[in-house]
């Protein structure tokens, strides 16, 4: 799917706003009505905030009404004016720095190989297995396992 759009269309607002219609005074009348009982329901199913007057009504009609928001103040108890916390003497310690201490953001120290056979390589033995060669007593060079693998490479 494209996001082009087709030919002959345009994302360009060219319409020109539309003049506020007046209504006639049966229309006032009949929205008169219809919002005193808009009201009326409102009231009964407790939701108060969501009664309005007759121009709000006729804006909510044609798909205009904005609704009112509140201003929500911190002063209000209910809201809390901050997190309150209790002051203990475990507050004001002083913090333990030591190398035994746990830290996540210690350095972490460089991996070094201290074993006693000295590696020569690595060589590959199928795909991507990968199979370290070192130097024995009797091989000094490692050339002995190096073929081992070759062969067994090829076999």
């Amino acid at each position: 799917m494209t996001m082009h759009l087709e030919r002959g269309l345009t994302t360009l607002n060219t319409r020109k706003a539309k003049k506020k219609t007046k209504f006639t005074q049966k229309q006032i009348d009949k929205w008169t009505t219809e919002m005193r009982q808009h009201n009326k329901q409102m009231r009964k199913v407790h939701c108060h905030h969501m009664q309005m007057t007759l121009d709000e009504y006729i804006d909510y009609i044609h798909g205009h009404y904005t609704r009112k928001t509140k201003e929500v103040t911190i002063e209000t108890p209910w809201h809390g004016g901050g997190i309150y916390r209790r002051e203990t003497e475990l507050d004001k310690a002083p913090s333990l720095r030591s190398s035994k201490s746990f830290s996540a953001c210690t350095k972490k120290e460089p991996m070094q190989y201290t074993g006693e056979r000295r590696l020569i390589g690595i060589a590959m033995m199928h795909k991507s297995n990968l199979v370290p060669i070192f130097a024995d007593d009797d091989d000094k060079t490692g050339q002995k396992q190096a073929t081992e693998i070759a062969q067994m490479r090829r076999n």
